[in-house]
């Protein structure tokens, strides 16, 4: 059942925003210092443009000397802004770099943080758009927006007070021509933000039925799925269509919109300064420093509203990734350390959410250094009591405890040495194969690395150019056989107690599987090992086996007693052993006795 993972607040976006700012003051104040320095000398030229139009006009004096030195101090003022712009955008992306770096690290602790129930339930679309499609789009944003919005910010502040300070009322009057683009961006922001959330939500959905399309391709094609799943597609795309026509269609009135009021304080101070220069109250300098100013206006205006479209999406993407914090946290309670490594399993009762039981009123005790193979038709509810027994899961009603302990309570790194569970699933890093193993046990000598690789079977390694030293993915691409073999290795490495195999073997040929689980069991002998048995020929050298059916423990005991009760689990093995004959020659009956070492 897939889950959707929450999405920040505004408040939250603000807050973590500031704490992004916060975190790195001194550079941003080193901005504001520079862009205002910056902005100051960019005010210095027009007022000397009009400075020199009035000269010309008094025609009185040396002219063509003051001409030349006000042009001259227009050219220094021009290249001290420059060099001070410059100087202040090289401060903001260095600072955006590494705030965005902070985003991305945030997002993969919190993505890490989450309760495995919560992961593997979330859509694969949307976490996959959330860390590379939205934290980039945040990450862009850092490095450009924070330098930019705050140069056009000082420069416009700058530019409206020099007008106001030049001509209190040609000021004003473009001030109120202004006010043309403040409605523009009420009008937009509006709608923006719901807008652009919904756009990175259908991004996400059409993410998720790629991703899981292609991923099922041989299941889609096998069960004739291709039709539903064309449809699924066309869904997601003439939705992530809709959502982005509708931040284009906002787009396209904002900008028109904000053209035409931009234009509006150059006109109107042009038309109200020649009426007071027809009236003797300005001079023609003083109107065309004020134009001056009004034009250079739109720059910086030009920049905040384009950052202001640019942000909705970037704010919406803020808030996607920010939102991993508000994931509810099943956060274990201080649990006393297991007394033994005996796992009970009491009353246990299990349904995933919205659904009906899948495990109904299970009982079970597995002993110490016990093989104990789950067996029972799909649906049965083998991976779910598997999930309960590592942990991922806490039952509805009953508990599961090692040593008298919940297994869920375990804090993570203690419950990753009492007991791991390995499915068919792994991964495998563009790394060595030394490092790759090296994750679950920094400290390891080549020789244990070699010993465990040849525990699962791996034998391939030593025939690699470089050995433990080659690089998975560039030197060599492992297949789905031998990245499972590695992850065997990686286990059988971290030496958990109690490890729970669900179709950990599944991508290995038989006769491959079969000598793996062998190797294994002579590696893990001693320790708990409990195999969910897709294969009977793994029931058949268990110590005991479980038998589920629809939720519930019907038959626990041995091979040997369970066919010889003739209920399910005899049913099971003579359906299995008629279309697979023996195992080895053996009689059915009996087990090899290697098979039974082990504590108990």
């Amino acid at each position: 059942m897939s889950a959707t993972l929450p999405v920040a607040g505004s408040a939250r976006v603000r807050a973590a925003a500031w704490g992004d700012l916060r975190a790195d003051r001194a550079a941003v104040a080193g901005l504001l210092l520079l862009n205002g320095l910056a902005s100051a000398a960019g005010l210095v030229g027009p007022w000397l443009l009009g400075r020199i139009v009035d000269a010309v006009r008094a025609g009185s004096g040396d002219v063509l000397g003051t001409v030349d030195r006000l042009a001259l101090g227009v050219l220094v003022f021009t290249v001290v802004q420059t060099l001070l712009a410059r100087w202040a955008l090289a401060v903001g992306y260095r600072f955006g770099e590494r705030t965005a770096g902070r985003v991305r690290e945030r997002f993969l602790a919190r993505t890490l943080a989450l309760p495995p129930s919560v992961a593997e339930h979330v859509p694969a679309g949307e976490l996959i758009a959330r860390g590379s499609t939205d934290a980039s789009v945040v990450a862009t944003t850092l490095r450009r927006a924070v330098p930019e919005v705050l140069v056009a910010l000082v420069q416009a502040l700058f530019l409206i007070v020099a007008v106001l300070v030049l001509d209190p009322l040609l000021g004003l009057c473009g001030l109120v021509c202004l006010l043309g683009v403040g409605a523009a961006l009420r009008w937009y922001l509006r709608r923006a933000r719901p807008a652009y959330l919904t756009e990175a939500a259908t991004g996400a959905r059409l993410a998720d039925v790629v991703t899981s399309t292609a991923k099922g391709a041989r299941t889609i094609e096998a069960l004739a799925l291709e039709g539903r799943r064309a449809e699924a597609a066309d869904t997601a795309v003439a939705d992530a269509r809709a959502a982005r026509l509708r931040t284009l269609w906002l787009r396209t009135v904002l900008f028109p919109s904000f053209d035409v009021s931009c234009v509006l304080p150059v006109v109107g101070v042009l038309l109200v300064g020649g009426a007071l220069h027809a009236n003797g109250l300005v001079s023609v300098g003083v109107v065309v420093a004020a134009t001056v100013y009004l034009r250079q206006l739109v720059g910086p205006l030009d920049t905040l509203v384009v950052w202001v479209e640019q942000l909705q999406g970037a704010t919406a993407s803020y808030a996607r990734v920010e939102g991993l914090a508000e994931v509810p946290r099943d956060e274990p309670g201080p649990a006393a350390a297991p007394g033994n490594d005996r796992i009970e399993v009491s009353g246990v009762r299990y349904a995933y959410a919205g659904g009906r039981d899948v495990l109904r009123g299970v009982d079970l005790v597995v002993r110490p250094g016990e093989r104990l193979a789950l067996v029972g038709t799909s649906g049965a509810g083998k991976s779910t009591l598997a999930r309960l027994l590592a942990g991922l899961d806490r039952p509805r009603t009953g508990s599961v405890t090692v040593g008298g302990t919940p297994v869920a309570d375990l804090p993570p790194d203690r419950l990753r040495e009492q007991v791991v569970l390995v499915t068919q699933d792994h991964h495998v890093f563009h790394d060595t194969v030394r490092d790759n193993l090296r994750v679950v046990k920094p400290g390891a000598t080549d020789e244990e690395l070699r010993a465990v690789l040849a525990a699962v079977g791996a034998r391939w390694v030593g025939d690699l150019p470089q050995g433990l030293d080659t690089e998975v993915g560039a030197d060599i691409s492992l297949d789905g056989a031998r990245a499972q073999q590695l992850s065997l290795a990686r286990v059988v490495l971290a030496d958990p107690h109690t490890l729970i195999l669900d179709e950990a073997t599944a991508l290995l040929d038989p006769t491959t599987a079969r000598e793996t689980e062998r190797s294994l069991g002579a590696v893990l002998r001693g320790r708990t090992v409990i195999a969910i048995a897709h294969r009977l020929q793994t029931a058949h050298d268990a110590d005991r086996v479980a038998v589920l059916e629809a939720g519930e423990l019907v038959e626990l005991g041995t091979h040997d007693e369970l066919v010889s009760a003739g209920g399910p689990y005899g049913r099971l093995w003579r359906s299995w052993h008629g279309g697979h004959g023996e195992p080895g020659g053996r009689d059915p009956g009996r087990r090899p006795g290697s098979a039974r070492q082990g504590g108990r």
